[in-house]
C-alpha cells in the first residue's frame, strides 16, 4: 500500500469510524435523553439492567468470532476466505444456539434477583433479535477484514435510527411505551439491518462445502481467548450496575448507567481508532514486525488522548449542567458520580489499544488475564464498597481497578514491544499543532 493509499485508508476508514460512533453516541443519548422521561425511574432501571445482560451475551459470540475472522482473513491469502469464513459461520451458529439456552434457563433468575417480574419476557423475546444481530455481525467483520467500513456504517446508523424513530415518537406525543415493545422494534431493527448489510458483503461471503478442520480449531484458539477478554472487559464495565441492581434497586443502577452514558460521549474516538489500528496492525506485524507495532500504539494512544481530554475537562467543570439538562433534577444524584467516572476516562484509551494491540501479535490469552484479573478486583471493590458507602462505593470502585489494571498493561507492553509511557503523552501534545497546521491553517492558506 503505498503512503498517499494508506494516508486515504487511514483517513477515510477513520471519518466513517468516527461517523459511526458519533451517530451511535448521538441515536443512543438521544433516545436516552427521552428514555428517562418517557419511563419511570423503576422502569428505566429494569431497562438498564436488560441492555447489561444482552450486551454481555452480544460481546460473548463476538469475543468468540470477530476478532478471530478479521485477524485471518485481513493476512490470509484470499484463496483461503471461504473455508474461513465457512469455519467461522459455524462457530457463530453454536454459541447463538449455546447463549439462547443460557437467556432461556437463567432468565427467571435473574428476573427474581432482580425483583423485575417483566424482565423474564424481556430476555425471552430479545431470543430473536439475538439470531438476528449474529448474522449480521458475521457480515461486519467480513466487511471489515476486507478494509471496507461503508455497510458496517450504514447498518448501525439504521438499526440506531429505527430504535431512536419510536422513542422520539413516544416522547413527543406522550404515548406510553412498554419495554416489551422497545425490544420488539429492536428486533425490526436488527432485521432491516441484516438484509441491508448482505449488499455490502456479497461478494466477499463465499462457503466451501467440506468444513476446515484446521482453520475450525485455528479461529475457536485465537477466539477463545479474544472471547474471555471480551466478556471480561464488559463484566468489569456493567458488574457495578448489575451488582446496584442486586445489592440497593434498579433505580440506583439506573441512576449509575447515567454516569456512564454521558462517559461515553467522549470515549467515541477510541472506540472509532481502535476498528482502524486492528486488521492495519494485523498486517504490520507481518510486515514490519513489534517496531511497527509499538509506533502505533503510541500514535494512537496519544491521538485518542488528544482527542479525549477536552471533553473529560468540559464535563468535569460542567458535570451538575450537564446532569440537570441531560437527566433532569430527579437524577442531581448522578452528578458525583460522573465526576469519579470521568477520572478513569482518561486510562481507557491505554487499555483499549493495550488490547487491541496484543490481540494483533497472537498475545489474546495474555490480554485475558490481565481484562480478568482487573474484573475480579472490580468484583470485589464493589461488593465491598457499595456495602459501605452505597452507590458511590461503585464509581471509586471501577475508578481503583481501571488504575490497578492500566499499571499492569504498561508494564506488559514495555515487557513485549518496549512502548513508551512518555511517547503516548509527546504524541497527544504534537496532536494539537500538528491538526493546527495541516486542517487549520493548510486550509486557511488555500
Amino acid at each position: 500500500m503505498s503512503d498517499k493509499q494508506n494516508d486515504g485508508y487511514w483517513l477515510k476508514s477513520g471519518i466513517l469510524n468516527i461517523l459511526q460512533n458519533f451517530s451511535g453516541v448521538f441515536f443512543g443519548f438521544g433516545g436516552f435523553y427521552m428514555l428517562v422521561r418517557v419511563l419511570s425511574k423503576d422502569d428505566f432501571g429494569v431497562w438498564t439492567l436488560f441492555m447489561s445482560v444482552t450486551t454481555i451475551a452480544e460481546a460473548i459470540r463476538s469475543g468468540l468470532i470477530q476478532n478471530a475472522l478479521v485477524k485471518y482473513l485481513s493476512s490470509a491469502e484470499e484463496s483461503e476466505h471461504p473455508a474461513i469464513i465457512t469455519a467461522s459461520s459455524v462457530i457463530s451458529i453454536i454459541i447463538t444456539l449455546i447463549c439462547i439456552g443460557l437467556i432461556f434457563v437463567f432468565a427467571p433468575y435473574l428476573s427474581t434477583l432482580w425483583s423485575s417480574p417483566q424482565l423474564m419476557g424481556l430476555l425471552y423475546t430479545y431470543m430473536l433479535v439475538y439470531i438476528l444481530s449474529g448474522i449480521l455481525t458475521q457480515f461486519n467483520a467480513i466487511e471489515q477484514a476486507n478494509l471496507q467500513f461503508q455497510g458496517i456504517f450504514i447498518t448501525n446508523f439504521i438499526r440506531q435510527f429505527i430504535f431512536f424513530a419510536v422513542v422520539l415518537w413516544s416522547y413527543v406525543f406522550e404515548h406510553s411505551l412498554t419495554l416489551i415493545t422497545l425490544v420488539w422494534v429492536q428486533a425490526l431493527a436488527a432485521l432491516i439491518g441484516v438484509m441491508v448489510a448482505y449488499g455490502f458483503v456479497r461478494t466477499y461471503f463465499r462457503f466451501v462445502r467440506n468444513l476446515s478442520k484446521a482453520w475450525l480449531q485455528k479461529l475457536f484458539g485465537y477466539g477463545k481467548y479474544a472471547f474471555g477478554t471480551a466478556v471480561s472487559s464488559l463484566l468489569s464495565g456493567t458488574v457495578d450496575q448489575m451488582m446496584l441492581g442486586a445489592m440497593l434497586s434498579p433505580a440506583a443502577s439506573g441512576a449509575f448507567n447515567i454516569a456512564v452514558r454521558i462517559t461515553n460521549l467522549i470515549d467515541i474516538p477510541g472506540n472509532a481508532i481502535a476498528v482502524v489500528v486492528f486488521p492495519q496492525s494485523s498486517r504490520r506485524m507481518e510486515t514490519e514486525g513489534k517496531s511497527g507495532i509499538k509506533y502505533l500504539y503510541e500514535k494512537s494512544v496519544g491521538t485518542t488522548l488528544a482527542l479525549v481530554l477536552p471533553g473529560v475537562i468540559f464535563l468535569f467543570l460542567f458535570s451538575d449542567f450537564v446532569i440537570h439538562f441531560i437527566a433532569g433534577e430527579k437524577y442531581a444524584d448522578t452528578i458525583p458520580l460522573l465526576q469519579v467516572t470521568l477520572l478513569y476516562c482518561l486510562l481507557i484509551p491505554y487499555g483499549r489499544q493495550f488490547g487491541t494491540i496484543l490481540d494483533s501479535i497472537g498475545k489474546t490469552r495474555t490480554t485475558f488475564l490481565v481484562v480478568l484479573g482487573t474484573t475480579i478486583v472490580n468484583l470485589g471493590l464493589n461488593y465491598v464498597l457499595i456495602s459501605k458507602i452505597g452507590v458511590m462505593g461503585a464509581a471509586y470502585a471501577t475508578l481503583i481497578s481501571n488504575i490497578l489494571g492500566f499499571a499492569v498493561a504498561q508494564i506488559i507492553l514495555k515487557r513485549e514491544i518496549g512502548v513508551s509511557l512518555w511517547a503516548t503523552l509527546r504524541f497527544m501534545w504534537q496532536f494539537y499543532p500538528e491538526f493546527y497546521v495541516k486542517y487549520i491553517k493548510g486550509r486557511i492558506a488555500r
